[in-house]
Formats: C-alpha cells, structure tokens, sequence
C-alpha cells in the first residue's frame, strides 16, 4: 500500500514541489489550498502523471470544521495518512512598519500561518496515534514549512516573522510529544 501525504497550500509554489517529490517517490498526494479545484487542475494532473493518487481538498486551514472535513474525506479516500505537510501560509497583504502594522493584518497571519497548522497538526498527530497503536509498524511524521524569518527579522513584516518563530516554536513542542512514539516533527526554512 502506497503511503499518504498531506501537503497544505499544495497547489503551486513550494507545496507543489514537496508533493511532486513526494509523488515521485510513490506517496499518494492530498493537497488542500483554498482555490477552486480548476484553478489546480494542472498541478494536479502533473501528479497523477507520476503516478500518485490524488485528492484535492479545497481548504482553509483556519477552518476548524474545514480542517474535519478534510481529515474526513482523506479517511473515507485511502484509510490513512503518513505525512503531514504544514506548508499553507501567506505574508502580510500590505507590509507596514511594526509601528503602523494593524491588528487586522497581525490576526490573518498568524491565523493562517501559525493557529491553523497548529491545530490541523493537533488534529493529524492524534490520527498518527491512532494509527501506530492499531498497527506498531506504521510510521508517519510532520514537517513544517517556516522561513528564515523565524529568526531574521523584517520590522516590514512583522507579523509573518512572528507567525514563523512560533512555527519554529511548535516544531518543538510536537516532537517532545510524539518523539516518544517514534513520530518525528521536522522543520524546513525556505529563505
């Protein structure tokens, strides 16, 4: 049986090269972006063309009932998930100084780039359980994507460095709780 990746924001950029990779190495793809699916279309194709599964979820990872929807459909398409890509995440619409940086911008950020992938990982690490105590062979993992603004800073953008140091931050609170387990949490930082 093939393995499952879950690639967040999966439809371009980043996302879609991790899922092509993934697809490469045989890993079924479920991307979750919030476009229409015929926005992705393409990208999609291009990873049934190496031979993964696909599903498309159109999601927004700040979505609590999105995110169990998701789970959901991925649990009723292939009965497993191995991977976790916490990839989704946005800068600022409008880069202002962090003493002109409005309150507004703070929250979307850090609700898409940090509340969202904290939650769907919380999500996603009870499943890994779930699926390790049925079967102690599984293995599975996370992997978040941050940036170097997780330690550079950028006082033009200061929420999205913020929303990545405290990626940084859960990439080591979710190992010392699923390490033990033998579920490993990794941190990848584009930039």
């Amino acid at each position: 049986m093939k393995r499952i990746a879950l690639i967040t924001g999966g439809g371009r950029g980043i996302g879609l090269a991790i899922a092509r990779q993934l697809a490469a190495e045989s890993f079924n793809i479920v991307i979750a972006d919030v476009h229409e699916q015929t926005a992705v279309a393409d990208a999609l194709r291009s990873l049934e063309a190496l031979g993964a599964e696909v599903l498309y979820c159109r999601a927004d990872v700040t979505d609590a009932t999105a995110r169990q929807t998701m789970l959901a459909d991925i649990r009723g398409r292939f009965g497993a998930l191995h991977v976790l890509v916490n990839n989704a995440g946005v800068a600022p619409a409008v880069r202002a100084d962090i003493t002109e940086m409005s309150e507004a911008s703070y929250e979307r950020v850090m609700r898409i780039n940090l509340q969202g992938p904290f939650f769907l990982t919380q999500a996603v690490a009870n499943w890994l359980l779930e699926q390790q105590a049925a079967d102690p062979a599984f293995s599975g993992c996370v992997i978040n994507i941050s940036s170097i603004s997780a330690e550079v800073i950028s006082i033009s953008r200061g929420e999205y460095c913020l929303s990545k140091a405290g990626v940084s931050m859960a990439t080591q609170l979710w190992p010392a709780r699923l390490g033990p387990a033998g579920l490993p949490v990794y941190e990848v930082r584009p930039g």
